[in-house]
């Protein structure tokens, strides 16, 4: 079927919430109202109120709530209406969600998803548009996915509804009903922890992830054009990242772009080149490249200034494809 990223959600949760009876959702107007972005549309008529539960505006009691679920043996998926609103249950997800294996010492997981439309281009303001995704790379004992496409949307939240660790899952809410893509009617995986590979190359590494994917494809068209190579990379999980698939490809090229929309200040660009740095820096041919978002709050107005687009891109490619 044809299904744009938000679509692409529902069938997941649907096919996996008919599978599996512990899978339980909870969220701000989730049920009778289907989601601020109607991602759990139709879930509440087919399986009823104690399963698709409507919580109070609260994050920390919805996290709270699903971390208690967990352990007693359900597999709850908590909805958080905007990125955004995550940071009030911050304390719930960095120190009690993401160490009870730890803490635990292995008798005790909790087993939940965590789901967040993430990232600005809806003009969402300062208060609805943050890209704050390396806060929890950090933190220990959490997987973090980040999509760019409705066909790894699926395959990537069934992977994991099935998890036995919290995973953050992170929907970039810009690229919702941007454009459809063929996905299978029925329930697959994709695995965990493994990058794609859109496009190879040989000229220069172009690293990205979330809606970024949109303008680095753009970007890496534009390069073709100008007889630049570009060996494209979609991270998809950004923990656990696949080291392997970006030190091969650098390795490979010698040259790397990393692009991103969260703040360029330790954001994943960073780690993703110091990575490199520290075990293929003899291989490099060019400084390593980062397009990111500014270090400043998401404006209203100004969001094409503040988001990375396909010429910030190909500028950073023309630039190292061309050092001496």
């Amino acid at each position: 079927m044809k299904a744009t990223l938000v679509q692409a959600v529902n069938s997941a949760l649907k096919l996996e919430m008919r599978k599996n009876s512990d899978i339980v959702l909870l969220g701000e107007d989730i049920g009778i109202n289907g989601g601020v972005f109607r991602a759990t549309e139709g879930l509440y008529d087919e399986f009823g109120p104690h399963r698709v539960i409507d919580t109070p505006l609260a994050e920390s009691g919805i996290i709270g709530l699903a971390i208690g679920m967990s352990l007693y043996g359900l597999r709850p998926v908590a909805e958080i209406q905007f990125f955004d609103f995550i940071f009030s249950a911050f304390d719930q997800i960095t120190s009690e969600l993401a160490k009870m294996r730890y803490r635990s010492g292995g008798t005790y997981t909790a087993p939940m998803v965590i789901r967040a439309p993430i990232g600005a281009g809806v003009k969402g303001g300062p208060y609805h548009s943050q890209s704050g995704e390396s806060y929890f790379v950090h933190t220990a004992g959490l997987k973090v996915i980040m999509p760019s496409n409705p066909y790894d949307t699926k395959g990537l939240l069934i992977s994991a509804m099935r998890d036995n660790d919290p995973v953050l899952f992170f929907e970039p809410k810009r690229i919702y009903r941007a454009f459809k893509d063929d996905i299978p009617d029925d329930d697959y995986t994709l695995p965990i922890g493994k990058a794609n590979i859109v496009k190879e190359g040989n000229d220069v590494t172009l690293i990205s992830y979330g809606a970024t994917m949109v303008p680095a494809k753009e970007a890496a068209t534009l390069a073709a054009q100008e007889n630049i190579d570009v060996e494209l990379i979609d991270l998809r999980t950004l923990a656990p990242l696949d080291s392997v698939a970006i030190l091969d490809s650098a390795r490979k090229t010698g040259r790397v772009v990393i692009a991103h929309e969260a703040p360029k200040t330790l954001g994943m660009g960073a780690e993703i080149s110091a990575m490199i740095s520290e075990k293929a820096v003899e291989y490099l041919q060019a400084p390593i490249l980062r397009v990111a978002g500014l270090d400043a709050p998401v404006p209203y107005s100004l969001e094409s200034t503040y988001l990375p687009n396909a010429k910030r891109i190909l500028t950073s490619i023309k630039k190292v494809a061309s050092y001496k």
